[in-house]
């Protein structure tokens, strides 16, 4: 009997032990999962859906201080074509120049005004030019703000009977504004001129 007794109490031990670990394992379990639960939370949240054409395309949100070099290199590139590329037609002119300002301050506004009286843009119009830009590169320093900034592009006036190809270097400095429609990178472009804008090459048609 003494016997029966040790085993039902060795057995009711082994049961209470395996109890324990099943409970603690469920706990273990119960954790991670809720743990995971959340971190898909998160993720789900940095994802952020654009819908474009009819498609839905994921992009992933980040914090601005990540791409702040790829933004200031894109609102440098959209200004300098939205400055520079010009077609005989003043509208064109008109609503490309108009793009630009929005992005930089007084400085690009002065270079337009100088631009305008000395009739650069009638001669254009008058002479059925079309003027494109490729920016080829971008100097940035971050160590400082505003942040400086040398843009070297490749100009293209083009004409019926031949195309010309300048090289064009400016340079300014950029800070932080708020977005908008206008302007969706923050920026504002401080200070800008022209170092160099001087004829490389004519090729005839």
């Amino acid at each position: 009997m003494f016997t029966q007794l040790r085993n039902i109490d060795s057995a009711f031990k082994h049961i209470k032990l395996f109890s324990y670990l099943l409970i603690g394992a469920c706990i273990l379990i119960s954790c991670f999962a809720i743990w995971k639960s959340y971190q898909s939370s998160d993720n789900y949240k940095n994802h952020i859906y654009i819908l474009a054409n009819g498609k839905a395309l994921e992009a992933y949100a980040a914090d601005r201080k990540d791409n702040i070099p790829v933004e200031i290199r894109d609102h440098i590139k959209m200004f300098h074509h939205d400055f520079f590329t010009l077609d005989p037609d003043d509208k064109v002119i008109e609503v490309n120049i108009t793009k630009a300002l929005y992005m930089a301050d007084g400085s690009a506004k002065t270079a337009y005004s100088n631009l305008k009286e000395s009739g650069y843009y009638a001669n254009l119009i008058s002479g059925n030019i079309s003027q494109q830009v490729d920016v080829d590169s971008i100097a940035l320093d971050m160590n400082q703000y505003p942040y400086y900034f040398k843009c070297f592009a490749t100009e293209r006036l083009i004409r019926s009977t031949s195309t010309v190809t300048r090289s064009l270097v400016t340079q300014g400095y950029l800070r932080n504004v708020s977005r908008s429609d206008n302007n969706p990178h923050g920026f504002l472009i401080e200070k800008w001129e022209t170092l160099e804008n001087k004829d490389l090459s004519t090729q005839s048609k």
